[in-house]
């Protein structure tokens, strides 16, 4: 189903384009949750910190090509507003060539560094050898993720946000089964849990590529679309270029801060690993509302709506999303805070109360803030679709930066590992201040 953003009701149209947006990603972080909780409860607690640094070091390489394909998918949008068929199937085939070579070389790249990686990361002796054992077979699923994250990027820019879901939905199934299967009755170990996710990924990526090529031939390029166009190149490489400078220095900054978790041990290594999991799941829906309201700017900026009606819908659209965002991330922090524990005991065995408490710390101090994370992806998604995603990337620097500089700084007082938690939100609330304040000097 295809949504035109630049019609009716705005509320009504961002909340039915987002929820499939939201169902999918929350399915998708079953990959993840899956291997966290089976891996936790079945190999114990080193293999659960070894599990969890390579969540965050993966999130960092997937974000590169979220970027690539995030920046791509703005400029899909503002064709698909504009009703440029020639331009729109130029500008896939472009992407699409450009994306694939980034991730082929990236792939061999990390592949070539794993073991300064790991260094850098400082991951301590015990978890070492199991989480360059998951590394180099999780390695080899990036091909995948490429795939599922451009197409799904393509079909959610041109307003289809309900097949990459369908996707998603069956490649996790599939996950969480070859994952029991693996880990808990063949005893792979880690290796198992990352088998299990990488054939999942190839289902995701494989199958939304045929559904693509065999069900949407009209979006798909012609052999005149495959012409090199310098123009268009540009414009893709301009936007996704600083779409994926934004994502990636975000998920660097995250890593340093993995590496300074890392040094604190595997206790709060696990605690971290199951902690960000559940932070993940909490503020995923307004990240992917964020994705949306940022399809909506772009489908009325290319319609040329930017200039007509004295930008009155997209200002009204913009007042709206950010009413939605706050209520429903104010809702998810009092349920986190609440359940913080129990939270934490999915992940963990009860036994384990060091870790369930350091965890239990990071998300009573971080999710109490949601609504500045859920600002902040506002904010992402308006600059990419007005074509100013160096204030994206200006937003990122400021956030990261300062998470990043307070949590060494405050991790070396009394406060110990709670200083990197409070270092968390007030990157978020600096930032979301910086871009507020832009937005409405511009405006």
């Amino acid at each position: 189903m295809y949504h035109d953003l630049t019609k009716g009701s705005i509320s009504r149209s961002l909340l039915l384009f987002a929820l499939p947006m939201m169902a999918g990603n929350l399915l998708q972080q079953f990959y993840n949750i899956a291997d966290t909780l089976i891996v936790g409860r079945v190999l114990g607690k080193n293999a659960l910190a070894a599990v969890g640094s390579s969540y965050t070091l993966m999130t960092f390489l997937t974000s590169i090509f979220l970027g690539l394909s995030m920046g791509s998918g703005a400029l899909f949008s503002i064709y698909r507003g504009k009703g440029d068929e020639r331009a729109l199937k130029s500008s896939i085939a472009h992407a699409c060539g450009l994306i694939l070579a980034v991730t082929l070389v990236l792939n061999a790249v990390v592949y070539i560094f794993i073991d300064p990686i790991l260094s850098f990361l400082r991951v301590p002796e015990e978890v070492w050898g199991g989480m360059r054992e998951y590394l180099l077979i999780i390695f080899a699923g990036l091909l995948a993720t490429s795939l599922y994250n451009f197409f799904s990027c393509l079909l959610r820019a041109l307003g289809n946000s309900t097949v990459p879901l369908v996707f998603l939905a069956v490649s996790a199934i599939l996950n969480i089964a070859w994952d029991l299967l693996f880990v808990a009755v063949f005893h792979w170990g880690i290796a198992g849990a990352a088998y299990a996710t990488i054939f999942a990924q190839y289902v995701s990526g494989i199958g939304i590529l045929l559904y693509v090529l065999f069900r949407c031939r009209s979006l798909f390029p012609e052999r005149k679309d495959l012409c090199f166009d310098g123009g268009i190149l540009k414009e893709i490489a301009g936007l996704s270029s600083l779409t994926c400078l934004q994502q990636s220095v975000m998920n660097f900054g995250i890593l340093m801060v993995q590496g300074l978790v890392n040094s604190f041990g595997a206790t709060t290594m696990a605690a971290f690993a199951a902690a960000v999991k559940i932070d993940t799941f909490a503020y995923l829906p307004v990240q992917d509302f964020g994705n949306a309201y940022s399809t909506f700017i772009a489908q009325n900026y290319g319609a040329g709506k930017w200039k007509r009606m004295d930008r009155v819908l997209i200002r009204r659209g913009t007042k709206e999303s950010f009413a939605i965002s706050t209520a429903f991330s104010l809702v998810i922090s009092a349920l986190v805070f609440a359940f913080a524990a129990p939270l934490m005991q999915i992940f963990v065995s009860s036994a384990e109360t060091a870790v369930i408490t350091s965890g239990v710390r990071y998300l009573r101090i971080e999710g109490a803030f949601y609504f500045g994370i859920g600002c902040l992806f506002l904010l992402y998604g308006y600059y990419r679709a007005i074509k100013r995603a160096e204030m994206s990337v200006v937003l990122t620097v400021i956030s990261l930066g300062t998470r990043v500089l307070l949590a060494y700084v405050l991790s070396a007082t009394f406060l110990g590992e709670t200083g990197i938690w409070m270092a968390i939100p007030i990157g978020w609330i600096l930032a979301d201040l910086t871009g507020l304040l832009y937005m409405r000097k511009t405006w």
